[in-house]
């Protein structure tokens, strides 16, 4: 494999090249995002690129931790980013504009804990935001070791039957070796889930060194600090890239509707033999979703969760449109006062 090749480099991202690129850029790959510069990997090795000006004005147009920039072969100016393969984001409590989180992951491990932290809804909610980037996932369960009645967690999860189980002690490295099918060489594996879940040291034991601070968690309710301060891309010895990300405590969700369908796919097809097009599946006769309740097939938590994501994308979609009406009021605005200033000006000349 070729240096960029074991980065991610992709026919994909081959193809968005013109022949001019080809001969004066230099295709690079953002492992590290700073307030005013990111922390690039190509065939040169590692440098630091400035981040400024007109290209990354727009906050989702700005490079976040995956993507690939093109830079002059001379100036190492950053050219453009190419187009994505998925996009991670989320919407942070009380903002208006996504956050990126990352660019042309492959595969994710949805990390929890066999402890208090496991909770259901949540890998739901991380599950609907890799289905709709058309990423390949896996559960983890850290600190099995800790507990001895795996049986409760595969029962839990009856209704995912298509998510891959892993229960692992994360500070043993044979415990972990078969998340290695997910970090191949040129393949790009994320772990999300909240802090004190063991994502740092799950990556520690898969790159085989010490990559990521650890630290320990509240006996009382399983709860973790932030360990890791910013998302950061590691290669890893035996090929391919791992991210390590802050536990985030809250995963907002917006335009993510074809993976919230995708991840509750079971109860979409219950919907559709109800027995009117219109059914909200409370008290309506002929309601297969309430009938699939009663007879146990179905988990009226999973119902009650399905419906609070559907609320939240709907609600975080709208403010996202808004937000971006809005930006595109004011950029009109900008630009005919620009206009108006350069007809005044010329007409005094």
């Amino acid at each position: 494999m070729s240096p960029l090749q074991v980065l991610g480099w992709k026919p994909f991202f081959q193809q968005q090249l013109s022949l001019d690129e080809l001969n004066d850029c230099e295709p690079v790959k953002v492992m590290a995002v700073h307030r005013s510069q990111v922390e690039v990997t190509g065939e040169r090795g590692e440098e630091a690129v400035l981040v400024h000006g007109p290209l990354f004005e727009d906050a989702t147009e700005r490079p976040t931790v995956g993507d690939w920039l093109l830079l002059e072969r001379e100036t190492r100016r950053p050219l453009r980013r190419l187009e994505r393969s998925s996009l991670f984001k989320r919407m942070a409590p009380g903002a208006k504009q996504a956050q990126l989180i990352a660019a042309n992951v492959d595969n994710v491990l949805i990390v929890s804990s066999c402890n208090h932290d496991f909770n259901l809804s949540r890998v739901e909610r991380c599950l609907a935001l890799v289905k709709e980037a058309g990423c390949r996932a896996c559960l983890v369960l850290t600190k099995a070791d800790q507990d001895e009645n795996h049986e409760q967690y595969r029962e839990a999860l009856k209704g995912h039957r298509d998510l891959p189980l892993l229960l692992v002690n994360a500070l043993d490295r044979s415990s972990v070796e078969p998340l290695r099918e997910y970090c191949r060489s040129g393949e790009t594996l994320a772990l999300l889930g909240s802090s004190g879940v063991g994502k740092s040291t799950l990556l520690n034991s898969l790159a085989g060194t010490e990559l990521a601070a650890t630290s320990g968690i509240r006996e009382d309710d399983s709860k973790g600090r932030h360990t890791t301060r910013h998302r950061a891309l590691y290669a890893i010895p035996a090929g391919g890239l791992l991210l390590d990300s802050p536990g985030m405590r809250e995963l907002g969700l917006a335009d993510v509707g074809d993976g919230l369908a995708a991840t509750f796919a079971d109860i979409g097809a219950l919907a559709a033999k109800c027995r009117f097009a219109d059914c909200v599946h409370e008290s309506e006769p002929g309601c297969a979703v309430q009938s699939a309740i009663d007879s146990g097939e179905l988990d009226e938590r999973r119902l009650r969760n399905w419906r609070k994501l559907e609320r939240e994308v709907a609600r975080n979609s709208k403010t996202l449109a808004q937000s971006r009406a809005d930006d595109k009021a004011l950029g009109q605005m900008y630009r005919t006062v620009q206009s108006h200033a350069r007809s005044r000006k010329s007409g005094e000349e």
